[in-house]
């Protein structure tokens, strides 16, 4: 049926938690009435009865790595963003260091072609930088393309940029929003070679802290800043990691004037290095994940405002992958099936509030990006909704992991809240389970 009303559902929007009853027609949101609307409100609409259950918009991802083209055997389009789907994640925003790597406008439209035919959720891709692909970088379209990213630490295939010229060149230039990824790459070989000289094949996880330090993080990232501001580019700086880092962003300006915003990422505050011990290369990711006083200067910097959104650089590898020896083994895992619950977990303890988690995940990336109608229940807005269950409890196990790899980092964990039904474009894909794979995504688009 085109239309259809979520009834009942206690709403969290723009900073208040009500009831209301959203009314949908087709892929909009047609208007949010208070949930004492007349019965005959709803003739003609299919009844989704809501009740008990807290609806918010669909989260959005900045940080995505779906391993497509050329790295399928890790994770798909198709398969990652039906795990998203079902985490509550409507859009995502994917990166360029797949195979070939995204560094030409017509290898990033031929992206947009695979998701526009695999994609459940709504998609962006970043265009890549290179040292010798400026040109391209300054095609990209700010209308059609959520930003350009820059590896300012290793990454694989042609994408680390480390010449001074083409990096002056990308934030003089860049027609739209720069990404980060900040780590000195001098300070990681440098300490490389040290932990070699100690440990051999048989290093332990626990020194990959060590390896890619804060001083690492704080080197690159606080270079990207200043170049941002000599040259006045709009930055985003990805999955921060240290607690020095935050001294670099601003909580004084409102999000829609700043020029410099600032991510965190799940796992970077979820895990800390006490966690290596038991975990070992399920939680190597880059940045790596550092100390229980930097998770908490990161949770701080949330709460206060220096960062501004939360996402998940969602980064499958295969389990062989994972076993390797620790130098051998890559950085990176899955996180878009976990994301929302482990941020819920936080609101179940106290932590932040269901109103933040919104705005970090939903709010913020629509404002940041400038998302065309998306980020919000609001009239007019597409129906991108997610139906959350707050009391039913459940542990994440490898027979409900949705990613091609067939594993997750919170294997183990007991969350308190699930995902009921996540609906993308009007279109209800997630239900109780289920999917409902007859429509796809969209490509995202914004005002700018």
């Amino acid at each position: 049926m085109e239309k259809k009303v979520i009834s009942g559902a206690t709403i969290v929007n723009e900073g208040k938690v009500f009831q209301a009853d959203v009314f949908i027609n087709g892929r909009t949101i047609e208007r949010v009435l208070e949930s004492n609307s007349d019965e005959g409100a709803f003739n003609g609409y299919e009844v989704i009865d809501a009740r008990g259950l807290f609806l918010f918009p669909g989260v959005i991802d900045d940080q995505v790595h779906f391993r497509e083209p050329g790295l399928t055997y890790k994770a798909d389009l198709y398969t990652e963003s039906k795990a998203a789907v079902a985490g509550g994640i409507t859009s995502y925003m994917e990166m360029p260091n797949t195979v070939p790597n995204t560094l030409t406008q017509e290898l990033l439209e031929e992206k947009y072609q695979l998701a526009a035919e695999k994609s459940l959720a709504n998609y962006s891709f970043y265009m890549g930088a290179s040292n010798d692909n400026l040109e391209e970088v300054v095609k990209t379209d700010p209308k059609k393309v959520c930003g350009i990213k820059v590896f300012m630490g290793s990454s694989t295939g042609n994408m680390l940029v480390d010449d001074e010229k083409t990096l002056e060149g990308i934030f003089a230039n860049a027609p739209v929003l720069v990404a980060v990824h900040c780590e000195d790459e001098k300070t990681i070989k440098a300490n490389t070679l040290r932990f070699v000289d100690e440990f051999g094949e048989d290093a332990p996880a626990f020194i990959h802290p060590m390896i890619r330090s804060d001083e690492a993080c704080y080197l690159s990232s606080s270079k990207a800043v200043s170049l941002a501001k000599k040259h006045n580019t709009r930055l985003h700086v990805l999955h921060l990691s240290s607690g020095k880092e935050m001294e670099l962003f601003d909580n004084t300006l409102p999000l829609e004037e700043k020029k410099i915003t600032a991510e965190v990422c799940i796992h970077h505050l979820w895990f800390d290095d006490s966690d290596y011990k038991e975990k070992g290369n399920f939680i190597k990711w880059n940045p790596a994940i550092k100390a229980s006083a930097d998770r908490e200067a990161l949770f701080n910097a949330l709460m206060d405002d220096r960062i501004d959104v939360v996402a998940t650089d969602h980064a499958p590898h295969t389990l062989e992958e994972k076993q390797r020896p620790f130098f051998k083994a890559p950085s990176g895992g899955p996180m878009v099936q976990h994301a929302l619950v482990s941020m819920l977990e936080f609101v179940q303890q106290e932590r932040i509030s269901i109103e933040r988690v919104v705005e970090k995940m939903c709010h913020n990336p629509a404002r940041m990006f400038q998302i065309d109608r998306r980020g919000f229940i609001s009239d007019g807005y597409f129906a991108d909704l997610v139906l959350v269950d707050m009391d039913a409890p459940w542990t994440v196990e490898k027979d409900n992991v949705l990613y091609k790899c067939g594993w997750s980092p919170m294997e183990g964990i007991n969350f308190g809240s699930k995902v009921r039904m996540t609906m993308v474009n009007g279109h209800i894909v997630f239900r109780e389970g289920k999917f409902d794979e007859t429509l796809k995504g969209d490509r995202l688009l914004f005002n700018r």
